[in-house]
């Protein structure tokens, strides 16, 4: 079965949107509020009563009620119906205060029905059972309503505390429990695997002359997590076509098969070219993937793939190269994840270059920058196997095609380990 024809060598904005778009929602899951920190929040958080649900003293003090004098009393009684029976009020702890009486009532405490308001410790005096205003206290304290927080001040019962679409942070998880919620619908982080390809690859020791050292293994999971996947399962498979198709393919029986991690994304390493020693574009063809990305006018990571398997897992091809993999990390496995996710994909920022790049004909250049007094500048060792221009890269400038003149703006990308 022959693949469907992908986009060829696409311009690099557009990339990035045609992964964002391809990775539509994925179904929302519950979890608790101690889990749900850093999620994706499906539907909105609605209060499940009034915030706050009662009125509450704004300070420690006394309420009050009518005019001082006012007459002590241990705790207010239960309002009473006007035929002698109890309240309604009262089955809810509800008290009232008959007029010239006061009580004490501690920050936060339930303000009792006909208090005026809150006479705070520092303005009343006390002398035995009786309370009145000190020195300090104006002539009309408490005003109506002073020191008294009404009830639904904060939030109506029923309205909109929290809207959907925000990654939720420890703020938003605190006024979710004040409304009254235990659990949160929540979309269910992509769950990836990752399929490293490549025979001269070792992942320990020191390579000999025709090895290299894993690049990937290491850090891949963690990058993932970065961009809101989990990693569920990794696997190796050898330069071999019949090994790639088995890995990749969704049949259980299959030895190499990473379809028993039941994901949603499946990241490769290597083999993205079009060499005989290149098989993942051939494994896609024998699979009858639907190949979305085929090349990305970029450099580096030019030969970085995106496509829809059959049985509806993506697949992102990184190159070989550790620094073009890195640069189609940002530029398709992010928006993809985003897409994923349900949140928007990022706009780059604008950042003056220091330098000026002459035009690279039908590609733009992805450099790993440094900022130096308000500018970007260039970092070394930028080859498409070179890693430690990006080690200690502040974010990464997008040089269109044409170029640029040192000084201009041109867009940015930032780093998910770069804070501030």
């Amino acid at each position: 079965m022959s693949e469907a024809t992908g986009a060829r060598d696409i311009d690099w904005a557009t990339a990035r949107t045609l992964a964002h778009d391809a990775g539509r929602p994925l179904p929302f899951q519950t979890v608790t509020l101690a889990d749900a920190l850093g999620q994706t929040l499906a539907e909105p958080v609605h209060a499940l009563q009034s915030i706050p649900h009662y009125a509450s003293s704004a300070m420690d003090g006394w309420a009050v009620n009518g005019e001082p004098p006012w007459t002590l009393v241990s705790h207010a009684a239960p309002e009473e119906h006007p035929r002698g029976r109890p309240s309604p009020h009262a089955d809810s702890g509800e008290v009232s205060l008959a007029p010239g009486q006061a009580t004490f009532i501690l920050t936060g405490g339930v303000v009792p029905r006909n208090a005026v308001g809150i006479l705070r410790t520092e303005h009343g005096a006390v002398r035995g059972d009786v309370l009145d205003r000190n020195e300090s206290a104006r002539p009309d304290e408490p005003a109506p309503h002073e020191h008294v927080r009404p009830a639904g001040e904060e939030a109506e019962e029923g309205s909109e505390a929290i809207p959907a679409g925000v990654v939720l942070n420890p703020a938003q998880i605190a006024l979710a429990a004040v409304c009254g919620h235990d659990t949160l619908a929540v979309l269910r982080a992509p769950r990836v695997s990752l399929l490293m390809t490549g025979d001269e690859v070792i992942d320990h020791g020191l390579p000999h002359p025709g090895q290299v050292r894993d690049t990937f293994g290491p850090q891949l999971p963690g990058f993932v997590a970065m961009l809101g996947g989990h990693v569920d399962g990794a696997a190796r498979a050898k330069d071999d076509l019949d090994d790639v198709v088995a890995a990749i393919s969704a049949e259980p029986t299959d030895e190499f098969s990473l379809a028993r991690a039941s994901g949603d994304v499946l990241i490769t390493t290597g083999g993205t070219g079009s060499s005989s020693a290149d098989h993942i574009r051939r494994a896609l063809t024998v699979l009858g993937a639907e190949l979305i990305i085929d090349g990305i006018a970029m450099r580096p990571g030019h030969p970085t793939l995106l496509a829809r398997l059959p049985d509806g897992r993506f697949l992102v091809g990184l190159p070989g190269n550790p620094l073009a993999a890195m640069m189609a990390m940002l530029t398709v496995a992010a928006p993809l994840l985003a897409g994923l996710r349900g949140s928007p994909l990022e706009e780059p920022a604008m950042v003056a270059s220091a330098d000026a790049f002459e035009p690279l004909r039908g590609r733009s250049r992805l450099v790993p920058y440094r900022t130096d007094s308000g500018r970007a500048v260039p970092s070394t060792h930028q080859r498409s196997g070179m890693l430690r221009g990006l080690a200690s890269a502040d974010g990464v400038l997008v040089v269109p095609a044409e170029g640029c003149a040192a000084g201009e703006d041109v867009p940015a990308l930032s780093l998910p380990w770069v804070t501030g």
